[in-house]
């Protein structure tokens, strides 16, 4: 179940970082690809590090985190002492349904689902990802959050 939902984010992946910015879709299309390429590529990256510790390593300095049950947490440094690192989730995954990017290609968000395997129970929820390019014109995290759902239809095994 593990391997097919990799599989998936890589081919996912691959086919949005696969168009070239000068063809006919336009530089708005391009951000959008190349936008939910970075979200998957930090969805990946949480299935290694942990998925507070990717979002650190894609937060902007002043990321505020919205989580569930909780009170904001705004800064990069109030977020990475939020978590122990050693005990971070790395069985959530979760994909983007969706994406806009601002006409300037340096604004964006991205929606969509996640799915969290615990011990015994396997938890869904939506989530959503406002980020902005830093002077390196690499996508940041500046606001994220999400919340619990039911199992969404047809999305058994992200």
């Amino acid at each position: 179940m593990k391997d097919y939902m990799y599989i998936k984010l890589i081919i996912v992946f691959l086919c949005f970082t696969g168009c070239s910015k000068f063809d006919k879709k336009g530089y708005k299309t391009y951000f959008k690809e190349e936008l939910i390429g970075t979200d998957i590529s930090m969805s990946l990256l949480a299935a290694k590090i942990g998925f507070n510790s990717s979002i650190l390593q894609y937060s902007d300095a002043n990321i505020v985190k919205l989580s569930e049950g909780r009170v904001p947490i705004i800064g990069k440094t109030a977020f990475a002492s939020s978590f122990n690192k050693e005990s971070d989730l790395k069985t959530i995954s979760w994909h983007p349904i969706d994406a806009e990017v601002a006409k300037s290609g340096d604004l964006g968000y991205t929606w969509g689902n996640w799915q969290y395997i615990a011990k015994d129970t396997i938890f869904y929820g939506n989530y959503f990802t406002v980020w902005k390019k830093d002077i390196h014109k690499q996508w940041k995290v500046v606001l994220d959050g999400g919340n619990n759902t039911p199992e969404p239809p047809n999305e058994k095994n992200l």
